[in-house]
């Protein structure tokens, strides 16, 4: 086998590949340029996950032709001299470096011009190849524009995710990087449609506000840590507000968002002992370390970042995480932002710090009371029988008439046949633990969850509906607040949740008036049970090649599981018998529709064995 030098064209394929994953990794090497450049203005327009277009704008310093012209070379940057500079390494990327590697997989252009020059720079690359270069006139800052992404490369267009998922990621990079930057203005455009605008006024929370909505940020705990030659500031939600997802934790280590597990595990353990559930809070971690004492050559990205002492930094972050939730820190905006790190210009400090800026004195955390026994009812003229009843008599009921008639929605796609009925016939004993059916069939044992058992039934139920799920209209409309990542997806897939027995009308930027619910639903928390439902779609998304299956899914089982009778209730040896023979009717009784057992078989002999007698 003979050795030969490759040519430069699939040298920066290759390239492409360590630093161009995804459309999200193109826009982070694009952000993080322009951030480098001074940029006070980031605009990023992305059409269908990135897959099809990006494009970021920047009012920074722009480029000559020479310039510009040794930008789209490999090996070429404004940033380095010497090796030695790899070791101290203060600005977020490689423009030289980044750009070259895009060009190299997409239909590239760029177009940049200096404040001092009267004409710009445009550009053009198709896969590597240089196509045009000339003067053009332009604003003053830098303009990439990225088509077609991977169109040379197919293998790698063909592992790229469902373009929600894309645009989800993209969104994340975004969120991470105005967080990190709150003096700079982002504006994130998705699909023609506007996801969110941060102030760039310097203000970590005016920037948490514009993402995530001021009703999560006027209840923010406070961050503080100092060490030697260590800085930390911050913020985190109070225990009682997570997600079951990572992603709204964001870790900046002198001015670079970064991920590290050492800062990650820290928070976790903080909140350990203190949250009744699994989940994440919201935790911006703000770090400012001497620039010898990490790595940020450990991925070719520079995402990942590696510390000379992960232990010191445990401490520092565990240590503070602790103080902000039992209400030890309770600093004020000026107090947590560190100069070397977002570079606002100078705000004088107000006499008086306003409610806006002010950080809510936390609750006091304890641990979670005994829960008293639970009633017999849900409510005071609550019967499960006649619950149980009337839910199978729904079917045939039609929906109530709506105050305002929603939107004209297709008709969904005809539901296949239901799998052949089981035949398992089960008596009721009695109850164990106010949760657990104990019932018994021929000579056999079973112990049956009451709450998974009847998941399960109103998941079938709702499942086997072939038209609109019956709904009912609440008294009294509940308006619920999102995020911009979510409110984009509901009102995207409007028509979708109306199918599922969810009107709602969107009331205001990033809230939704909930006007009716599923009939199966209507006694649950309406914003709970939404937002619940939500957070299931994204943390399935990546598997999810058609959103609105997925949506579907997790309509269906989140409002199965949100309407079921609960663990605690005691029931009678009648409200047993329906519930048995509504499970024997299901095609899959044997478990739940999050894939939970819900019976439990002991045999004749596995008796015999567990007493010995064999």
């Amino acid at each position: 086998m003979s050795v030969k030098l490759l040519d430069t064209n699939t040298i920066n394929k290759i390239a492409a590949g360590e630093v161009v994953e995804r459309p999200a990794s193109v826009v982070k090497e694009l952000a993080e340029n322009s951030l480098d450049a001074g940029a006070k203005k980031i605009e990023i327009e992305i059409q269908n996950g990135g897959k099809a277009l990006i494009r970021v704008t920047d009012d920074g310093a722009g480029m000559n032709l020479e310039d510009a012209a040794l930008a789209v070379r490999r090996h070429a940057t404004s940033k380095l001299s010497t090796a030695d500079d790899l070791q101290k390494i203060s600005t977020l990327g490689f423009r030289g470096e980044a750009l070259p590697t895009i060009s190299a997989v997409s239909k590239f252009t760029l177009q940049t011009r200096r404040a001092q020059d009267e004409l710009g720079t445009k550009i053009k690359i198709d896969g590597g190849k240089t196509q045009d270069t000339h003067e053009v006139g332009c604003k003053i800052g830098t303009t990439v524009l990225v088509e077609e992404l991977f169109f040379n490369t197919p293998a790698r267009l063909k592992f790229l995710k469902a373009t929600p998922t894309e645009a989800n990621k993209i969104h994340d990079v975004i969120v991470k990087l105005a967080i990190s930057r709150p003096s700079v203005a982002f504006r994130f455009i998705n699909g023609n449609r506007v996801a969110f605008i941060t102030p760039g006024n310097g203000k970590i929370l005016d920037a948490l506000s514009a993402i995530y909505g001021t009703e999560l940020t006027d209840s923010l705990l406070s961050l503080k840590g100092d060490d030697d030659d260590l800085t930390l500031r911050g913020y985190v939600t109070k225990p009682n507000i997570l997600k079951s997802y990572r992603s709204w934790q964001t870790f900046i280590v002198n001015g670079r968002v970064v991920e590290n597990r050492t800062i990650a595990k820290a928070v976790d353990e903080a909140y350990k002992s203190l949250v009744p559930k699994t989940g994440f809070p919201l935790a911006v971690v703000i770090l400012d370390v001497p620039q010898n004492s990490i790595d940020v050559n450990v991925h070719p990205q520079k995402i990942e970042i590696k510390f000379d002492d992960e232990g010191k930094i445990f401490k520092a972050v565990y240590h503070a995480v602790r103080a902000a939730v039992e209400g030890r820190t309770v600093l004020t905006e000026a107090a947590l932002v560190p100069e070397k790190i977002s570079q606002p210009e100078k705000i004088s400090q107000p006499k008086k710090i306003s409610e806006r800026e002010k950080i809510s004195q936390p609750e006091k955390i304890s641990q979670p009371e005994k829960k008293s026994e639970p009633k017999k009812i849900f409510h005071d003229d609550f019967d499960l029988e006649q619950f149980l009843t009337a839910a199978e008599d729904s079917k045939k009921i039609s929906p109530p008439q709506k105050t305002s008639e929603p939107k004209k929605i297709s008709q969904p796609e005809k539901i296949s046949p239901q799998p052949k009925k089981s035949e398992l016939k089960l008596e009721p004993i009695g109850q164990a633990a106010k949760s657990y059916i104990v019932a018994q069939s021929g000579k056999d044992l079973y112990i049956v969850d009451q709450h998974a058992a009847h998941e399960r039934i109103l998941f079938d139920r709702l499942n086997g509906y072939a038209e609109k799920i019956p709904a009912q209209g609440l008294l009294i409309h509940r308006v619920v607040k999102f995020d911009s990542r979510e409110s984009e997806l509901i009102e995207k897939n409007l028509a979708v949740f109306a199918q599922l027995g969810f009107t709602l009308e969107p009331s205001g930027k990033n809230e939704f008036r909930v006007i009716e619910v599923p009939l199966d639903a209507a006694d649950t928390d309406a914003e709970n049970l939404l937002r619940a439902i939500v957070e299931e779609i994204f943390n399935g998304v990546d598997e999810a090649d058609d959103l609105a299956k997925k949506i579907r899914q997790s309509v269906l089982a989140m409002t199965a599981c949100k309407a079921a009778i609960k663990a605690g209730l005691e029931l009678n040896l009648r409200q047993m018998e329906i519930l048995l023979n509504d499970l024997a009717k299901t095609a899959h009784p044997h478990t739940c529709p999050h894939g939970r057992p819900t019976i439990i078989k002991f045999s004749a002999g596995d008796l015999a064995k567990m007493f010995k007698r064999t």
